[in-house]
């Protein structure tokens, strides 16, 4: 669609006076036989009509000028389905069924790619259809219930099938840009926007559509009409192309380097990491050295292979040194991705107080096994009677340990098991080095660490507002305090904290906020 308008084949309205009428139809050759398209002029207009009428035609699609039993696909714009059907009804049409009815979007995906895509997530669908048949892409908000859309993202199911992705990406973008401007506001308001818009099950094809619900102010919605009419937004293509952006998300994609030096780094002068690499002055921290190291091993991804054969070897070392303890794949491959950037896993011993040496033997273990690239072994600084943070993203005061694993490829006997990873190119390096977070929590408080290590970043910060504001209660990553009782309230699953909470229980898959 971008192309397609940046090439000037769809001109804004404005530009829609005077133009021709549509060429005959048998002058165009029909490559797609199997569809025929007829576009409703309603609120759109004569001259934009021949105009798309024209363009689809002259790539392969039959278009009708009018509607006939032929027909097999209604496109229209800024109309809903129940619209479409009253229309059809006063065109005596009996048989509406028939008939696919579409949003615009699809035709404009069409003519992009230059052949018919899949109708599906561009249907339109009735208040009544849509209950019926329970289909994933209602276009009518009431059929949703815009009043039950929670504005915590703890009360919404969140999976991973996003239909708004063009939209949540553009808002990244925005929010990825206010918070290395540390504006605070601006970032948050583009992730609960991003939020609501990937718990939504259909696409967005009009604004109108998030009429009603939390977190759609005026800019939230200007930048979806510029990408609902457009294919982009001129204020995020703004963010993309500048320097600035482009340099601070460069540097803060090294491990160990954060916004500050990524600051400092852009105000020296330097623009890509072959610069950071070759000024002798510059003095890094033992963490940067190691991510500027392994850096193209660490920005690509961790597949689920990697993670899985990771575990493994946490699992095996872990049980080592202590038979009885239980490791927990948590972050995002706990949720359900099939890749992230790094393995997180929690590590706690039921009935046992040693956890504190436990990190300390599996990383001397690790270093004499040769696994170990870096590591930063943080002690424990919580305090037993301390309330839980007031922060919705504090930090919590596990023991924990921030790595970079050397993950072996191809088959590795490790332990009790053999570790299968994705084999070596010939000719380069066997492993591949990854970033491995481990925590240790006591078993009192693993179902609170479990909860917050598991994420997401949204569902948790809106988890613990939704605990400070609704039942008068603090929450973090050891406990549960309740500031009416003045009590701590014990839990022992995820399910149990939930309850407390008054909330229905969301799986961590639901959790993708």
């Amino acid at each position: 669609m971008n192309m397609i308008r940046a090439t000037g084949l769809i001109p804004t309205r404005k530009k829609w006076k005077g133009m021709q009428l549509s060429a005959p139809v048998s002058s165009y050759k029909i490559q797609f036989n199997d569809i025929t398209i007829f576009i409703v002029e309603k609120k759109m207009g004569m001259s934009r009509r021949t105009f798309l009428m024209d363009l689809a035609r002259r790539k392969g699609f039959r278009v009708e000028n009018e509607l006939s039993d032929s027909v097999t696909h209604i496109v229209t714009e800024n109309n809903s389905c129940t619209e479409i059907l009253k229309w059809l009804q006063a065109q005596k049409v009996e048989d509406s069924a028939r008939f696919r009815i579409l949003d615009i979007s699809w035709l404009t995906a069409c003519l992009e790619a230059g052949r018919p895509v899949d109708s599906e997530k561009y249907r339109l669908v009735s208040k009544m259809d849509s209950v019926e048949s329970n289909s994933p892409y209602p276009p009518e908000l009431p059929v949703l219930g815009t009043d039950s859309v929670s504005q915590y993202a703890c009360q919404r199911r969140t999976t991973l099938n996003n239909y708004n992705k063009k939209f949540t990406d553009a808002f990244e973008v925005l929010a990825e840009n206010y918070e290395f401007r540390e504006d605070e506001g601006h970032c948050l308001a583009f992730r609960r926007a991003a939020s609501v818009l990937k718990f939504l099950p259909f696409a967005v094809v009009r604004v109108s559509d998030v009429e009603g619900l939390p977190w759609m102010g005026e800019q939230v919605k200007g930048i979806m009409e510029d990408i609902i009419e457009d294919g982009e937004s001129p204020r995020v293509n703004a963010v993309l192309n500048s320097e600035n952006y482009r340099s601070i998300k460069l540097f803060t994609s090294v491990f160990g380097v954060g916004l500050k030096t990524s600051e400092k780094w852009y105000r020296m002068g330097f623009r890509t990491l072959e610069e950071v690499k070759c000024d002798k002055n510059l003095k890094l921290t033992r963490m940067q050295r190691a991510g500027l190291l392994h850096y193209e091993d660490l920005v690509s991804c961790v597949s689920k292979a990697e993670a899985d054969a990771a575990s493994l070897i946490v699992k095996e070392s872990v049980q080592r040194f202590s038979p009885s303890a239980l490791v927990t794949l948590t972050g995002g491959f706990r949720r359900g991705k099939k890749a992230g950037h790094d393995v997180d896993f929690l590590i706690t011993v039921p009935g046992s107080s040693q956890e504190d040496e436990l990190l300390h033997l599996v990383i001397d273990f690790w270093k004499k096994q040769g696994l170990v690239l870096y590591y930063d072994l943080i002690e424990s600084t919580f305090e037993k009677k301390k309330l839980p943070s007031k922060k919705v993203d504090g930090l919590d005061n596990f023991q924990k340990c921030f790595l970079i694993l050397k993950l072996p490829k191809g088959k590795v006997d490790f332990g009790n098991s053999v570790i299968s990873v994705a084999s070596a190119e010939e000719g380069k390096k066997d492993w591949k080095a990854i970033r491995v977070d481990l925590v240790v929590s006591p078993f009192d408080q693993y179902a609170f660490a479990l909860l917050g290590w598991s994420g997401s970043r949204q569902f948790e910060r809106d988890l613990r507002r939704y605990a400070t504001h609704e039942k008068k209660m603090m929450l973090d990553n050891h406990a549960l305090y309740d500031k009416t009782k003045k009590l701590f309230l014990k839990a022992a699953s995820e399910e149990e904290i939930f309850a407390h909470l008054g909330l229905d229980y969301i799986e961590p898959w639901e959790r993708n906020a």
